[in-house]
């Protein structure tokens, strides 16, 4: 089932399908889901993947919770200690493959494999501690890769304004700053969208 065409921001206009048309397969595109320990990017990659997500999560042990920030995330009892992986189709000329990075910064080793090859990045922040995608946002700067920064908005609230968020992690203005939903496939597929117009701009350039 194919939905009407979702325009982005730079007036691309990109169509949302089920499944890739007839034809030739649609074109490969990889795109990295980054951020701090517990912001949200195993959700999103779950919420948009039309396959069910490869997720490599390991139960949070008591060491660890010693060395992770949980007072946010108390519930949570497993971590991301390899990557998430997921896909969307786009059209039937394009399709998302999609790298959930782990937020904890001991695993920050594996960042260089995960984002070899990638088009953009999708950085979720949590407003109540902006100080966890610092790191995200800085290695897509230093590596000149395009990304688009998303407020996951948890319990349907962020505690910033946008361009409070755009001040404290001082990103450039060509940057989105956007929110939106983790859990919400539509909210996902649209700041992938995002990503997906800071890329072509990018390109065009």
């Amino acid at each position: 089932m194919v939905s009407a065409p979702s325009p982005t921001p730079g007036g691309h206009s990109v169509t949302t399908t089920e499944a890739p048309g007839r034809g030739a397969p649609p074109l490969p595109v990889k795109m990295v889901v980054a951020g701090g320990f517990g912001v949200g990017k195993t959700t999103a990659v779950g919420s948009i993947s039309e396959i069910r997500p490869l997720t490599t999560e390991a139960a949070i042990t008591e060491v660890a919770a010693g060395v992770d920030d949980l007072s946010h995330t108390p519930h949570k009892t497993t971590t991301t200690v390899a990557m998430d992986f997921g896909c969307i189709t786009i059209d039937a000329g394009l399709k998302l493959y999609l790298f959930g990075t782990p937020g904890q910064e001991r695993f920050g080793f594996m960042w260089d494999d995960l984002v070899q090859g990638a088009l953009g990045g999708l950085v979720i922040v949590d407003t109540r501690r902006l100080d966890d995608c610092y790191a995200a946002v800085d290695y897509f700067e230093h590596r000149r890769i395009p990304f688009a920064v998303a407020v996951n908005a948890f319990d349907g609230r962020v505690e910033h304004t946008l361009d409070e968020v755009r001040w404290a992690l001082d990103v450039a203005e060509n940057v989105p700053v956007i929110t939106f939903d983790a859990r919400e496939r539509g909210s996902v597929r649209d700041a992938l969208l995002v990503v997906l117009d800071v890329a072509l701009t990018r390109a065009e350039g």
